[in-house]
This record gives structure tokens, sequence and C-alpha cells, in this order.
């Protein structure tokens, strides 16, 4: 990333020089989930992407309408508003900050729990104290109908690696204490870009997702974009109708390395907002993260230390977004003998 003088707006964020127009990728595999090849299609994209759009999910349009226009109705609301379900601990609203190691963008988010079992005071104050402005209803339905899908493609792919049984991914998810949570993100337009010429601004910088499986889907303003094996940065054209699902760095771990998690990142627009929405399934705090038996051939050594997701996700918290957080959990060629 290349850090370069800005206008005093822009002050403290990241800005990265763009050294030839980056176009939309037409590379991005697309697999409709009712498709008989899906479970073959799911493995492949994750194999070769970390990453593909999902299509014909079965998640009703109404239910992603109806929490788009619940989240745009908040992130309208005034600054002293929004502030009230912040700052995040880490579930509330946040502004600029993206964790407490220093990273900074041009985004705003409400970031919820979506297990019932554990209560945020933040989560609270915005459904009950504010139940005129953010209806919880909203946001339940569309989560419901995100995590059925998500159970389904995470079934599929247990299909298509022959792991047995089938639901030995999805079962994390399902627990009653997996540790998932759903994020709200708002992109604001930034005018000030467009004297930026041949620089971006930096939304949210580049990282990958420490959980299992992660579920976006956004409104119809480009700015994700994922690297590629070559470390090419390609820009994935938005789809409102779709989904794209990310492998996370616990799937990356669970396959030993046969998955790999995808970095990404968000690039702001000068003219028009873009607002996401993203599940993050994981598992319970306690759960054992390693590679699964099945997909460790005769011969073949773990290229993981065993690890509980509380001391991934928590060692993953205390980084920088760019780090690269499985480093800690890899054996080394010492270790492995």
């Amino acid at each position: 990333m290349v850090v370069l003088s800005q206008p005093a707006a822009l002050d403290h964020y990241s800005l990265i020089k763009t050294c030839k127009p980056t176009s939309a990728f037409t590379g991005i595999p697309v697999i409709d989930l009712r498709d008989p090849e899906a479970k073959t299609l799911i493995v492949k994209s994750c194999e070769e992407f970390g990453f593909f759009k999902l299509v014909n999910h079965g998640v009703p349009m109404e239910f992603i309408a109806r929490l788009e226009a619940e989240a745009i109705r908040f992130f309208n609301l005034p600054q002293s508003e929004k502030d009230k379900a912040g700052p995040p601990d880490p579930f509330g609203y946040g502004s600029k900050r993206i964790g407490s190691n220093g990273d900074v963008g041009w985004i705003e988010y409400l970031l919820l729990n979506t297990n019932p079992q554990v209560t945020s005071l933040k989560t609270l104050n915005i459904f009950r104290q504010n139940s005129e402005i953010f209806r919880s209803s909203a946001v339940n339905d569309y989560i419901t109908a995100v995590k059925r899908m998500a159970f389904e493609v995470l079934e599929l792919l247990a299909d298509g690696l022959k792991i047995e049984p089938r639901n030995v991914l999805s079962r994390l998810l399902r627990d009653e204490k997996s540790d998932s949570c759903f994020r709200l993100n708002h992109y604001p337009p930034c005018p000030e870009l467009q004297a930026l010429s041949g620089r971006t601004l930096i939304g949210f910088g580049e990282h990958t997702d420490p959980q299992i499986i992660s579920v976006l889907r956004s409104n119809n303003t480009s700015g994700l974009q994922i690297c590629l094996r070559d470390e090419t940065w390609v820009s994935v054209p938005p789809d409102q109708t779709s989904f794209f699902i990310n492998v996370g760095d616990a799937l990356q771990v669970m396959t030993n390395g046969r998955l790999r998690s995808v970095r990404h990142r968000v690039l702001a627009d000068s003219l028009r907002s873009r607002v996401s929405m993203i599940y993050f399934g994981g598992p319970p705090l306690s759960e054992k993260i390693r590679p699964l038996p099945s997909l460790v051939a005769e011969g073949e050594e773990s290229l993981y230390k065993e690890f509980t997701w509380w001391e991934y996700k928590t060692s993953a918290y205390k980084s920088r977004l760019a780090d690269y957080r499985l480093g800690l959990f890899e054996k080394t060629a010492t270790t492995s003998q």
C-alpha cells in the first residue's frame, strides 16, 4: 500500500496509488445452489479463489430489501443518534476506527451478535430503546434465512470434499453456542476523491476473515476487491440480488490448507454510498480447530497447531487487519518432525 499526500478532509485515511485502472473481474465463479453439480463447483471455487458468487440461493428478496432499507434509515440518522448505539464493545455502532490497533477506514458500521444466548447492551439499546429506528424483525428474518443457506453451502462443501458426516462443518454454526456475528457496513460517498487523480481511498483495508465462512450481500455499488493467488487485486462486479461466499481462516485450517481464506478489501466511491451486510459463521469459543483427519492423507503432516476458536479469535483481534494471522499457528519444519 502506498500512502500519499491527501486533502485535509482525508487526513489519517489510507490512500492507494492505482497503477492502472482495475476493471471488473469476469472470472468470479458463479454457482447455482440448485445445480446438481454445486458440491463439486463449490469445492473447486474454494480451492482456486476462496470465494464465489451464489445465485438461486433461496433467501427471499423481500427480506434483503427490508433490511437494506432499515440499514439506510439508521445510517442516515444524525450522528448524535447513531452514537447512542456506540462505542462498539465489540458490538454496537462504530465509525472510522476498525478494531483497536490503529486501522481506520472510510466506513461506519453496526456489529450485532447473532447468538441469543449472549446479550449485548449495545444491541439491546438499538432494538429496544430505538425500535422505531431499527426493527429487530428485519435483522432476525434476514439472518435466519442466511443461516439456513450457509448451512446448506457447508453441507454441500462437505459432500464435495467427501467428509462424513456431512454436517461436520454446519453443526459448528448450528450450535447454540456458535460464536457468529452480523455486520452492517456503510461506506459514504467521498466527493474529495475526485481531486485525487489516480488514487483511491480505502474503505476497509485488506484482510482475511477469521471465521469458518462469511456470507456477504451488498447494494449495487462497486468497491469490493479480492486478491488472486498471483497477488493481483481484482474488482468484484456488484450484484445486489446474489450472495458472495468467503472461505475464512478457520476453514483453511480445518481443510489443512486445501481451501484458502481470501484476502479482500473495499474501496470508497466518490459519488455513491455502498451498503453491505455480512454474516460471519464462527464455531463455539471452546471448539478445537484442527485439520479434519479425513482431509489429511496418510503420511501427510498437519500444517497447523491445534487451537481453540477463542485462542485464535483473541490473537486475530490483537493484530492489524493486513497481518497474516495464521502465521502464529502454523507448524514449523522443526515442530512437525
